[in-house]
């Protein structure tokens, strides 16, 4: 094992909510790198980004499968992983990108929305990890896309960001436990990332604000992950159980 052999090309790369913003361009471009793409999404709203997806991987050369389902449910993570190696007979890469952003104070907010927080952030997660060390070929690779959040000391995000938190724990965990078979597990912590989730729960002074504690005046855009991602399924393999923050200086710690 060496990393002169770490190459996507023909290689099945399984990207959760891989369907449009950082996961569509995640499974794009590893499709221009030679890899097949099992494009995983959520609901029915997202079918036409999956498929346009998929498109675009086959147009890149590689194979493309898409694969609805409520990660948040642990039957269908497994199936979504057993579905996916059905179709190409093995999974070396697992990429999780779903997340859900709340931001709200902590007296406001309601036991339904920390439930639905923790479900997404947190299980999901969870068990994503727990499936691809089940069904990775050996020196496979799991990456869980998580936040920069992580290392702030801001309000409004309790349950974002403190139901992100346990996912270090996690890939440690896995990372420690993988190991024997050479998969490395990691995660990427972007900062404010300039999609519309990030939008939604922001006032237009306090996105002035997070823009200002980058270089450059500036978001984290998904063109500045992307790479990342594939560096951590490439010639990064010898990183494992760590978390990468990429985000213009926004936080650090």
């Amino acid at each position: 094992m060496s990393g002169s052999n770490q190459s996507l090309k023909g290689k099945v790369v399984l990207v959760g909510a891989g369907a449009k913003n950082l996961g569509g361009l995640i499974s794009r471009t590893v499709a221009d790198l030679g890899a097949n793409v099992v494009v995983h999404y959520h609901s029915d709203g997202t079918k036409d980004d999956a498929v346009a997806t998929a498109k675009a991987v086959e147009a890149a050369g590689g194979q493309a499968e898409t694969i609805q389902g409520d990660l948040t449910k642990v039957d269908v993570v497994e199936d979504l992983f057993t579905t996916a190696k059905e179709r190409f007979g093995g999974i070396d890469v697992a990429v999780n990108t779903s997340g859900m952003v709340l931001r709200k104070p902590i007296l406001e907010t309601t036991e339904a929305e920390y439930d639905r927080m923790a479900d997404v952030n947190a299980k999901a997660a969870y068990f994503f990890i727990r499936e691809a060390g089940k069904h990775l070929n050996d020196n496979g690779k799991v990456i869980t896309i998580v936040t920069s959040l992580l290392a702030a000391f801001t309000d409004g995000y309790s349950t974002y960001a403190g139901c992100k938190a346990p996912v270090e724990h996690f890939t440690r965990a896995a990372a420690k436990e993988f190991a024997p078979r050479g998969i490395s597990v990691n995660n990427i912590a972007p900062g404010p990332m300039d999609t519309p989730f990030f939008y939604g729960q922001e006032t237009p002074e306090r996105v002035g604000f997070h823009k200002s504690q980058a270089m450059g005046n500036q978001l984290t855009k998904i063109e500045d992950i992307a790479p990342i991602v594939t560096f951590l399924a490439t010639d990064g393999w010898w990183i494992t159980g760590q978390t990468l923050f990429a985000n213009g200086g926004y936080t650090t710690r």
